[in-house]
């Protein structure tokens, strides 16, 4: 919004000023009567001069306010990377965390499954455990879950 109104101040100081410029064909440098959007400007060189001056000032508020809104969004534009970068290095971290909890889970199951298997064999050494007469509601249970 501020850089929006900068413009619009700073366009319109220019236009004032080239109007001006453009409308003043006197001779040698005499002020002239001139119109600059419907306003008659008449009076002396030192008269001229204030306008020009006064035009000046608001065309250097126009820029101000221009250059001011313009770092407002390169500094919003610049923290929103700043964030975005942080966010991928905590999710970096975050799947390498995930790999390595993955890694352990499946060292912790490979050893489980190893130790399971090394007690496997039953009582008559064939490698099937004894039921105890009582077998599985659901049919064979796998070994490792």
């Amino acid at each position: 919004m501020i850089v929006v109104i900068g413009l619009v101040i700073l366009v319109a100081a220019l236009v004032v000023g080239v109007a001006g410029v453009l409308t003043n064909t006197g001779s040698g440098h005499a002020l002239g009567e001139f119109s600059v959007f419907g306003y008659h400007v008449t009076g002396s060189t030192g008269a001229l001069f204030l306008y020009g001056v006064v035009v000046g000032a608001v065309a250097l508020l126009g820029l101000s306010l221009l250059l001011a809104g313009a770092r407002r969004t390169s500094r919003r534009g610049s923290a929103a990377r700043r964030g975005l970068k942080q966010s991928r290095r905590e999710t970096a971290a975050a799947a390498a965390d995930r790999a390595d909890l993955v890694g352990q889970r499946d060292s912790a199951r490979a050893q489980a499954t190893g130790a399971h298997a090394a007690g496997r064999d039953g009582p008559n050494g064939t490698g099937e455990r004894a039921h105890h007469g009582v077998p599985h509601r659901f049919g064979h249970r796998s070994a490792t879950r």
